[in-house]
């Protein structure tokens, strides 16, 4: 049976991971249609499949002319009022008006199978024109067209299934704050820090940005997280058959999605080489999970090398202009500001930029929590050290993978956070074993105060993305929102709908915190009260021993 202490951390652990999904959905109702990295490709990859157009060679892909017109509805074109600066050439997205719902094009084979017109593919841009996803495996592409197939969304209008799709990517989030909570609660015990670490998510906004669009990196991070987990039950010791073929299959389902996912062979590696035991069962563990995963998602890879001669094929050709090489401290500078700023808050194409001081001191919070655990849990350090290596190597593998671009052209590209989120729990986890190392015991009654935190940083990222997406200058909130409701594929009754459950949901997770805390506190001061209660007996023997009593 449950004690009250375990009852009420699964409350607040579903609690948080449900608020963390809904915060994701509250990004895909905020979030205009379009305005989020690639999504016309995604779901134009989507579209093709779901209509048997197969998965053409890189760079061969067209963008179909029902997405071609589905761009031109949501003004894609235009410039949102949190952009840094205006584009003399672009209009300001608050001066259009929105397509009447019953206006906007409805999906059919015949616009899925054509491509754009010819004048826009005799004019435009190569990124306009060509979809550049099938660079990428098929998986994540194939799993959304089974998806919109099933629900019965294959011949609805291109709004409502953007919609359908980002919810369906915001429900892939639904494993990362159970999974970051288990790993830490293994390593620890403790559930506050697991709750800690199930928080995590709430304090990097550009989470439920991502996650809340159309985007492979969905399943990419879901894979990430789950070959986390796996690799802390092996540092622990487990090096069964069945968890290595876990492991694999978890990190080839991610190869089947994006190339990313090969950042977690190292700690793959790392985790059989630190797991204790006989030698010879680590070293087939690691051969069973590299096998499975290649096996899985890894031949892509090697068919890619063997017919294309590259691992990735390039989806669009350069298609920025050279630009004068200012050396290799500019590259290191300007490109990690861009990723740590893309990590935690750049909203839309990457234009709505949260203010410098936030995103770095963001950064230290996390950089210093984790180095504390380093140094002051040394019972955990080997663990830490292996679920590290994921966001350590796709942080490094960003930065290697742009050099070579900017070596040559002095444009930095690619450079985006959100690869990063692969490793989101490995991150979690350094967060969560540092407060513990700083606090102890004491955690349990900090824990609901971090909810606050992480649903005041989840809001203020939504606001700043309201703000970002839909407020001119001199505009009133109300303003702003009637062109979001304007523009959304919902009325504007169900946005405050979503508005209101996603609140109560909060509200909820934070009492759930608050009860927690409580039972917690109740539970050591009663185990204090013992403690202090069998002292005198400990004492009798040796107070009483001359009276002849007995303890």
């Amino acid at each position: 049976m449950r004690g009250p202490d375990e009852v009420s951390y699964r409350r607040a652990l579903a609690l948080i991971s449900l608020l963390v999904v809904l915060v994701a959905a509250t990004w895909a109702v905020l979030t205009p249609v379009f305005r989020a990295p690639d999504e016309p490709q995604h779901l134009n990859s989507v579209l093709r499949l779901a209509y048997g157009g197969g998965w053409p060679p890189a760079g061969e892909a067209p963008i179909s002319a029902v997405v071609d017109r589905a761009r031109q509805q949501a003004a894609l074109d235009t410039d949102v009022p949190g952009r840094p600066f205006d584009r003399p050439d672009h209009d300001a997205f608050v001066d259009g008006a929105p397509v009447p719902d019953d206006e906007r094009v409805r999906v059919d084979a015949d616009g899925v199978r054509s491509p754009a017109p010819d004048d826009v593919r005799a004019g435009a841009d190569r990124s306009d024109v060509v979809d550049q996803m099938t660079q990428h495996p098929p998986l994540y592409y194939a799993v959304g067209a089974v998806a919109l197939r099933a629900v019965g969304l294959a011949e609805a209008r291109w709004d409502g299934q953007l919609l359908a799709l980002r919810l369906l990517d915001a429900l892939f989030l639904l494993p990362v704050p159970l999974l970051a909570a288990a790993v830490v609660r293994r390593l620890t015990g403790s559930r506050a820090a697991a709750l800690v670490a199930a928080s995590f998510t709430l304090f990097v906004p550009q989470v439920g940005h991502i996650l809340g669009s159309v985007t492979n990196d969905s399943l990419a991070v879901l894979s990430g997280a789950v070959a986390t987990f796996a690799c802390v039950l092996v540092v622990r010791g487990d090096v069964r058959a069945r968890t290595a073929i876990g492991l694999g299959a978890a990190v080839g389902i991610g190869l089947l999605t994006k190339v990313m996912a090969v950042f977690a062979l190292p700690m793959i590696v790392g985790a059989y080489l630190m797991a204790p035991g006989a030698r010879g069962r680590r070293a087939t563990g690691a051969l069973v999970a590299g096998g499975v995963a290649f096996a899985v998602g890894g031949w892509w890879w090697l068919r890619n090398l063997l017919v294309h001669g590259v691992v990735q094929p390039v989806g669009i050709p350069q298609r920025f202009e050279p630009a004068e090489h200012q050396g290799i401290w500019y590259f290191v500078r300007t490109a990690v500001t861009q990723l740590t700023r893309s990590f935690f808050g750049n909203f839309g194409w990457l234009e709505v930029r949260i203010p410098d001081p936030v995103f770095w001191s963001a950064t230290c919070a996390i950089a210093t929590l984790v180095v504390v655990a380093l140094v002051r849990r040394r019972d955990v350090r080997r663990a830490l050290f292996v679920v590290l290596l994921l966001p350590a190597g796709l942080w490094l593998g960003v930065l290697v993978n742009a050099w070579p671009e900017y070596a040559e052209t002095g444009v930095i590209v690619a450079v985006q956070g959100r690869y990063l989120f692969a490793g989101l729990v490995g991150l979690a986890t350094g967060a969560a074993l540092g407060a513990f190392a700083l606090l102890g015991p004491r955690l349990g009654k900090t824990v609901p105060w971090v909810v606050v935190a992480g649903c005041a940083a989840a809001v203020a990222g939504l606001a700043y993305g309201f703000w970002g997406f839909y407020q001119g200058p001199g505009q009133s909130v109300a303003d702003a929102a009637t062109r979001w409701a304007g523009w959304s594929p919902l009325t504007g009754a169900q946005l405050v709908l979503v508005g209101v459950a996603v609140s109560a949901v909060g509200v909820a997770a934070l009492v759930a915190a608050v009860r927690f805390a409580c039972v917690t506190s109740r539970t050591a001061r009663s185990a204090s009260a013992d403690d202090t209660a069998t002292a005198p007996a400990a004492s009798t023997p040796t107070t009483a021993a001359g009276s002849g009593s007995s303890a």
